[in-house]
């Protein structure tokens, strides 16, 4: 099996690498987006405030502006309700944080308050893979906000701030749809034409086919769930649901597969031409009709996935709060900073969670030194201090796909600016400050990642693969019976589409949870193109042009 198959249950992963984990990776392909979007979002509710001269309200202009971050990668259908959804957390979040501040300035109560809201925002933004940034930067809002003077009665007018700047993101996300309304379905299409093409590349059998399949089978993944995240079916969103098939076909056979054709494919659709037309097989015409089946069957609802969470909510809640309490008894006066540190480390396991660890250290100290540096041009003017924003905005979101250390060094600063609205700071104080709550917040969340686990994230994903085969297996059987009873195919035909959107669901709550074993993304392939294989064979048995006798279906079409 590739490098995507399990290790053992139960193995600890005791390596916590020093080296590379600062090395410099590629850029996203889409870097740009998210960084014009957080500028173009933040620079006129921004630059209105300094016209009135009331920048010290820009903190809860910046909570609405920062939505824009959200949702680049999803389908704008998908975008408009995922947007819609942030833009409600951030705004709830506040409002929370700002009533709670105008009733109690207990720093105690503020940090369990907060670590409490953080866990929430860390749960919901798992459960419904709203991301990146994910929950880190509803935490930041709300976590700051929970320590701003704040009386009752100016709850309503700074909330209306944040919802203002809030629509006004979501009107800059969904702008681009004007122009490519298949953007992100074309860009996921053509990654995993990409990566297949490097597969077959190897002939599945080359130097690093191991890592080209697994990296293939990932994307092949990720494009089926950009391409089913939406149930709009478009001419041209079949036509890329024809190449990704011809991906999973690379995937399966790379020494009969011309990577040359799938990389002139993939140029082809990252344009803005005509998608190219996939000749389409019986394979991928099955395929397809299985898809088409799956997309019919009842979605899971994203609250099931509550429960599975439980660990990472008291991981979180825990790291959170005893960073705060750490912060407070070393007398820092803004315990926030220690809090949002530790909510910013838990990634997808052990040893991504210390590299974490180590970027955000490394990144935060860069940048309070970036800050001291520019800070006296920030005092100079307010206009100063809002063009230094934006561009530590837009660097942030453009070095941060090369490594998360880089993009601190800019939403650090970034950070330590937003606090200036308010009123000139003592630099040297602010520094310090910042620069010990990194490190309390890093060495406190590891270790309450290190208490807290979640052992069961990995099963649950070799569950749902026993459930879809033991699905696909019963209709397999059906389908080689002369006359199978009609309700029992049909019943058997909706089991297995049931067991394939369960089966997504819990790949997608999974990879968001740090556990011991790699993804198994190429058998989650594997069995969905088997799964959606004998789908077909099922429709077409019970349509008004099925088969006759069993001998009709061909053994293709039930293989595993």
């Amino acid at each position: 099996m590739s490098s995507a198959t399990p290790t053992p249950a139960g193995r600890f992963a005791r390596r916590l690498p020093l080296t590379g984990v600062l090395r410099l990776g590629r850029p996203s392909d889409i870097w740009f987006k998210p960084a014009l979007s957080a500028v173009v979002s933040a620079a006129p509710p921004n630059l209105t405030l300094l016209f009135l001269g009331r920048l010290d309200l820009a903190m809860y202009t910046m909570a609405g502006s920062l939505c824009a971050l959200y949702a680049h990668n999803r389908p704008y259908a998908a975008r408009a309700r995922a947007l819609a959804w942030v833009v409600l957390g951030m705004v709830g979040g506040l409002a929370l944080a700002l009533v709670t501040a105008s009733l109690t300035t207990d720093p105690v109560v503020l940090v369990t308050v907060g670590a409490l809201m953080a866990a929430v925002q860390k749960v919901l933004c798992d459960a419904t893979r709203i991301g990146p940034p994910g929950n880190v930067i509803l935490t930041f809002i709300s976590s700051a906000s929970l320590f701003a003077p704040q009386t009752l009665g100016q709850v309503p007018a700074h909330v209306a701030l944040a919802v203002a700047a809030g629509v006004w993101s979501w009107l800059v996300g969904m702008a681009p749809g004007l122009l490519r309304p298949h953007g992100p379905e074309r860009r996921a299409t053509a990654r995993a034409l990409n990566a297949a093409a490097a597969h077959a590349a190897t002939g599945g059998t080359g130097d690093g086919h191991a890592r080209t399949r697994a990296a293939a089978a990932a994307a092949v993944q990720a494009a089926w769930q950009t391409l089913l995240s939406t149930g709009a079916r478009s001419a041209t969103r079949r036509a890329l649901e024809r190449l990704v098939v011809r991906a999973e076909v690379a995937l399966a056979a790379p020494a009969d597969t011309d990577p040359d054709l799938l990389r002139t494919w993939a140029r082809q659709v990252r344009g803005t031409g005509p998608v190219p037309q996939a000749g389409e097989t019986a394979e991928a015409a099955d395929e397809l009709l299985g898809v088409d089946a799956e997309i019919s069957a009842p979605r899971r609802p994203w609250r099931s996935l509550l429960g599975p969470l439980a660990p990472i909510a008291v991981r979180t809640a825990l790291g959170c709060a005893l960073a705060g309490y750490a912060s407070l008894a070393l007398g820092i006066g803004r315990p926030y900073w220690a809090l949002v540190t530790a909510a910013s480390l838990y990634q997808a396991n052990l040893t991504l969670t210390w590299s974490r660890g180590i970027q955000r250290v490394v990144g935060n100290l860069a940048g309070v030194l970036v800050f001291g540096a520019v800070v006296p041009l920030a005092h100079s003017s307010g206009l100063a201090l809002v063009l230094l924003c934006l561009a530590f905005n837009f660097g942030a979101e453009a070095l941060m796909g090369r490594n998360y250390w880089l993009g601190s060094v800019c939403v650090t600063p970034l950070a330590l600016l937003i606090i200036e609205f308010a009123g000139h700071h003592e630099p040297g104080e602010l520094i310090t400050e910042r620069a010990v709550d990194t490190l309390v917040g890093a060495l406190v969340g590891f270790v309450a990642a290190v208490a807290v686990t979640n052992r069961r994230a990995g099963d649950r994903i070799e569950h749902a693969l026993t459930a879809v085969d033991r699905a696909r297996e019963r209709v397999a059987r059906l389908l080689t019976e002369e006359r199978p009873a009609p309700a029992a195919l049909e019943s058997a035909r909706r089991g297995l589409a049931s067991a394939l959107v369960d089966l997504r669901a819990t790949v997608d709550a999974a990879s968001g949870e740090w556990w011991q074993r790699p993804l198994p993304q190429e058998r989650v392939v594997l069995a969905e193109q088997s799964a959606h294989r004998t789908l077909a064979a099922a429709i077409r048995r019970q349509g008004p042009h099925a088969p006759a006798t069993s001998t009709d279906v061909t053994t293709e079409d039930l293989r595993p």
